[in-house]
């Protein structure tokens, strides 16, 4: 058993956090609305998912690598979309929003009448992209469950992309999940995405690497 900054209970087992009784936020409420209709492999990377274990900060975007699906079960995925009240904020339409996906750029969605908080749908392309698509956690909440990838990886991303917020997603993260990380796993991402050992345990407050 696992708790959060606020003593929330949480339970890590096997590939699934099941984290009953959290109270959605309205950013919570629109992932969860917005992954229902998402129809095929998926996984959240970005700094939402710090956000939902208690990380106190806003975000303008969710991001999202999906499975490489044809255009037919894009073009239904899209119309998912709109019947829930999404549209698509960087093309024309549907067909378009494709050829981005497959140009390897990202499409953005929104809801109706907003331009954030956002998602970002990407195709994976680098090997670190597809890990995290194959790789996954499931979050189960008591409306729904989300997909996330493998924390190890997560942690050691946010600290190679460097800013003061993703560095402060990562420590957070790492507070959290500690004691049910896989630190050789953490130390093998670090090492791959050449990050230096001084950096790593600076940013994590912790001798790991």
């Amino acid at each position: 058993m696992g708790y959060l900054s606020d003593k929330m209970e949480f339970t890590f087992k096997d590939g699934e956090i099941i984290f009953p009784n959290k109270e959605l936020t309205i950013l919570d409420k629109l992932v969860l609305k917005f992954t229902g209709a998402i129809g095929f492999d998926y996984v959240i990377v970005s700094g939402y998912i710090a956000i939902l274990f208690g990380r106190d900060r806003s975000t303008e975007d969710i991001d999202i690598f999906i499975e490489k699906i044809p255009l037919e079960k894009f073009l239904d995925f899209c119309g998912r979309l709109n019947k829930l009240n999404f549209y698509i904020l960087n093309a024309e339409n549907s067909k378009d929003a494709y050829d981005i996906l497959k140009n390897g750029l990202s499409v953005r969605f929104a809801e109706n009448g907003t331009i954030d908080p956002n998602f970002e749908i990407k195709f994976p392309k680098v090997y670190t992209d597809f890990y995290s698509l194959k790789n996954t956690l499931t979050v189960i909440l008591d409306q729904g469950k989300l997909i996330t990838s493998e924390f190890e990886l997560q942690i050691a991303y946010k600290i190679y992309l460097g800013s003061e917020k993703d560095e402060d997603d990562a420590r957070h993260l790492y507070g959290i999940f500690k004691d049910y990380i896989d630190m050789e796993k953490l130390k093998e991402f670090a090492k791959y995405l050449k990050l230096s050992p001084k950096k790593v345990n600076s940013v994590l407050g912790d001798n790991i690497v």
